[in-house]
């Protein structure tokens, strides 16, 4: 008797498991934000590589994860100013498509929903660009152009650093003195109507609160957060405050959820600088030889990985976020954002590209319908890619 229980309880657990599989095959699963290309080239390795255990994210690995469509984040950080940054742009991009054109019968690079459509129906992985700070056009409406004519599809206004044209998060909740006040100037509401007018959809992850309400008022497109929690359940200055989320929804645009430990838990932060405490002298040592403090958390936790599993969240928490959006404007305003390559600590359950499909698992477990799991994996950021290049 005891055999036959659990033969069924196996059967049942396969059929379960082949559903879920079915789901998020069914599914267009698009990433919108993705850093892998700017640390492939600080960790001199090629997408196309075999990379399990050295990065979150490689080519044959977004096959198993399911995932269709990727917005690649084309990134530099602030000490990139004016006469390195658009150049350092350039650059990835040259990386993304090199890398296309040497598998072209795994991936393509899509900048229209017609190409993302195609990519789907040929099953290879649809490359898009996003670029990550507005600090990379470097004040000039052309480079803007310049690179929508690349395939940008995204830009984020601002990164944590503000621009002369628009105000950060980081800035604006650290109270900066900029000099000026904070939001759009004139030329930060003209770059956002040209890039309306261009069919670039603005993304207002990193952007400060007032930036943000100028952004929304200034647009007449929807508008994305490619890769931003929710302020009510983790009060970091990267989260958007519920206020904002409604605001979003009005404008018909989509808030894609980030995977940072600490953008999805409110405790991390002390569990992680206990944990980065312990290991001071070590990290001390790893900033000699690499000054970036990015660098030096991602090498301890990945050096004491047993530690550091202890400290991050569960993959329900970050589901939690979902379902205060969901709650506040509804099913079709949320999609994934993962911010893979870019951040170095996920929920446990989330350690690379291939365990996507839990997120699949766990929206069919808290009661969301085939129909919202589609829109929420991919569908919804579909919809916003359409208006915006209409």
């Amino acid at each position: 008797m005891k055999y036959y229980t659990l033969l069924f309880l196996l059967m049942g657990f396969s059929a379960q498991s082949q559903n879920i599989k079915k789901l998020h095959n069914k599914a267009t699963v698009i990433d919108t934000h993705n850093d892998f290309i700017s640390t492939g080239i600080e960790k001199n390795k090629s997408f196309d590589m075999q990379l399990k255990g050295i990065t979150h994210s490689d080519l044959n690995r977004m096959k198993t994860g399911g995932i269709d469509i990727q917005i690649f984040s084309i990134f530099c950080d602030e000490t990139y100013g004016n006469g390195i940054a658009y150049a350092f742009a350039n650059r990835e991009i040259d990386t993304l498509y090199a890398t296309a054109q040497r598998n072209p019968e795994k991936m393509m690079i899509v900048q229209s929903p017609k190409e993302l459509s195609t990519a789907v129906k040929l099953g290879k992985l649809g490359a898009m660009i996003g670029v990550e700070g507005g600090h990379m056009i470097e004040d000039k409406m052309e480079y803007l152009e310049a690179l929508y004519t690349r395939g940008a599809r995204y830009m984020t206004l601002t990164w944590n650093n503000s621009t002369s044209w628009a105000s950060s998060a980081a800035d604006e909740r650290a109270k900066k003195n900029l000099g000026r006040a904070y939001g759009l100037t004139e030329f930060g509401k003209a770059i956002v109507k040209r890039m309306n007018e261009l069919g670039m959809i603005v993304d207002i992850s990193h952007v400060g609160e007032q930036t943000f309400y100028d952004a929304i008022a200034t647009s007449t497109k929807p508008v994305i957060a490619s890769h931003s929690c929710t302020y009510a359940l983790c009060p970091v200055p990267r989260n958007m405050t519920d206020d904002q989320i409604k605001a979003l929804g009005k404008n018909g645009g989509v808030i894609h959820l980030n995977f940072y430990s600490d953008f999805i838990d409110s405790t991390f932060k002390q569990k992680n600088d206990a944990f980065l405490k312990k290991h001071e002298a070590e990290k001390i040592e790893l900033l000699k030889n690499n000054p970036s403090d990015f660098y030096a958390n991602l090498v301890l936790h990945e050096r004491y990985k047993d530690e550091i599993d202890g400290v991050r969240p569960p993959l329900s928490l970050l589901i939690d976020h979902l379902d205060h959006i969901v709650k506040l404007i509804g099913v079709d305003h949320v999609g994934i954002g993962s911010d893979f390559d870019g951040i170095d600590s996920s929920p446990r359950e989330l350690n690379d590209v291939t365990d996507m499909p839990l997120i699949t698992e766990e929206l069919l477990k808290r009661g969301y319908s085939k129909k919202d799991i589609v829109k929420i994996l991919g569908g919804n950021f579909i919809r916003v890619f359409k208006a915006n290049q209409q």
